[in-house]
Formats: structure tokens, C-alpha cells, sequence
């Protein structure tokens, strides 16, 4: 909220179990109920469809939805233009971050981009360290760098305990998408 007088966080949801988007969105959701603009970028989910961007498209006015990839980097058949896509993504991240027009950004599924090397650690790092005092930033995604750790201020870790895939049941709408 502009002219209130706050620490923004950077704050990390990572690890391999299942939540680290749902966290993010609830963050978002819990900050839309006090009047906080959020500007939710998603580097890899690209063309999926899941419930959560549509309730995220309800709360319009204070949630900004940007679907910036072109899908699971892993199931890829293109690198090259994954990577191009995620350079443009993070560049149209780094002017929103700058631009103090949110009171929240979050990174879905950043690391992913970080660690696949398509953009630069040192650069995000730099960034981070650079933005509006009272901005709070969310990155999700499995395996966050250790340099994102050591700066962050809140680091959450998943951890897969049991999934009900391992028993043959399928992904559910409404819980997986």
C-alpha cells in the first residue's frame, strides 16, 4: 500500500512437493483482501490450462496474470526459443519489479529458468537487491540456487511425503489443476 511504511520480503517456495504455485496465489489472494495490487508471472506454465488462473482473472483489479511461457521446459520442442522466451520474460519482469506500480511480484516457476541457465543469477540477484524497499517478491520452483537463499528473507521448502499419483490416481481437477 503506497505511502505505508513496510519491509518488502523476498520470499522463496521451493522444494519438490506439491503447494509452491497454491502458496503463491493464496500470498496473492490475502493480499487482494487488503487492497495490494499483485503482478503474477509465470515463466513455465505457458499454454496449460489450470483453475487457479481463472480465479486469479476474478480478482483482475488487484491481480495481474501474465502467462509468459511457452510450457514444461522439459517436454520442450524448442530450447533455443524457451530460452528466448524466458529472457523476455524476466526483462519484462525486472520493469515491473522496478517499477513500484505493485505492492507484490511473484515469480512462478523462476527457477526453473534460472537453473536451466536461460537467465543470469547474478543479474536476478543484482535485481532483487535493487528493488523498491517496500516491494515484497515471491519465487516459486523446485530447486531454488543458493545465492537466492542466502538473500531471501522467508524460504519455505516443500517436501513431497506421499502423492496420490504413486498409487495410480490420477491428476484431479480442482486439486492438481
Amino acid at each position: 500500500m503506497k505511502g505505508e511504511n513496510r519491509k518488502g520480503l523476498l520470499m522463496i517456495f521451493t522444494g519438490n512437493g506439491k503447494g509452491k504455485t497454491t502458496a503463491a496465489i493464496g500470498l496473492s489472494v490475502r493480499a487482494a483482501g487488503h487492497g495490494m495490487r499483485t503482478c503474477f508471472i509465470q515463466f513455465i506454465k505457458g499454454s496449460w490450462h489450470y483453475g487457479e488462473m481463472d480465479a486469479l482473472k476474478r480478482l483482475s483489479d488487484l491481480i495481474d496474470l501474465e502467462v509468459m511461457g511457452r510450457g514444461f521446459t522439459w517436454k520442450s520442442d524448442d530450447l533455443e526459443k524457451d530460452k528466448k522466451e524466458a529472457k523476455n520474460a524476466w526483462e519484462h519482469a525486472k520493469k515491473v519489479i522496478l517499477s513500484c506500480d505493485y505492492d507484490i511480484v511473484v515469480l512462478d516457476e523462476f527457477t526453473y529458468a534460472i537453473n536451466y541457465s536461460m537467465v543470469d543469477l547474478e543479474d536476478v540477484v543484482e535485481t532483487f537487491k535493487k528493488r523498491p524497499q517496500r516491494l515484497h517478491v515471491v519465487v516459486t520452483g523446485r530447486d531454488a540456487p543458493d545465492e537466492l537463499i542466502q538473500i531471501a528473507d522467508l524460504v519455505t521448502e516443500m517436501k513431497e511425503v506421499k502423492h496420490p499419483f504413486k498409487a495410480g490416481i490420477k491428476a484431479q481437477k480442482g486439486i492438481e489443476f
